[in-house]
């Protein structure tokens, strides 16, 4: 999502997305994953619905890239992870990169929050 200003932690995406304060911009996007199970894929993962999600089968680290045809500047990053329901599965760290290709990925953040609802790229 992009966003003219710093988007508040907690702040709910969809409303936001709503009043115009950010746009969805991850369909311009190509997604992938390290792994996945059967019908736990990049669908689910971008779905919009917070029953289904995307559930890793393979060795860490579980990887979500996504990469944009052009040069894209992204100022806001919302992840929904759900503690509460699931903390097994829930992310214990989350690092965002960015960069031209694959192989010049630079890390701009880190999170160990487990109760992560979003991560703002802006150092």
């Amino acid at each position: 999502m992009t966003t003219p200003n710093k988007t508040p932690p907690g702040a709910d995406p969809k409303q936001l997305e709503r009043t115009g304060t950010v746009r969805e911009i991850g369909s311009q996007a190509v997604w992938s994953l390290s792994s996945c199970k059967p019908g736990f894929g990049v669908d689910q993962l971008r779905d919009d619905n917070l029953e289904t999600y995307w559930q890793s089968d393979g060795s860490q680290p579980h990887l979500v890239n996504i990469q944009f045809r052009r040069k894209t500047t992204v100022k806001t990053l919302c992840i929904y992870a759900d503690y509460k329901s699931d903390e097994s599965y829930t992310p214990s760290k989350i690092s965002v990169r960015v960069g031209n290709n694959f192989h010049n990925l630079q890390e701009i953040r880190v999170s160990v929050d487990a109760a992560i609802q979003s991560l703002d790229s802006e150092p």
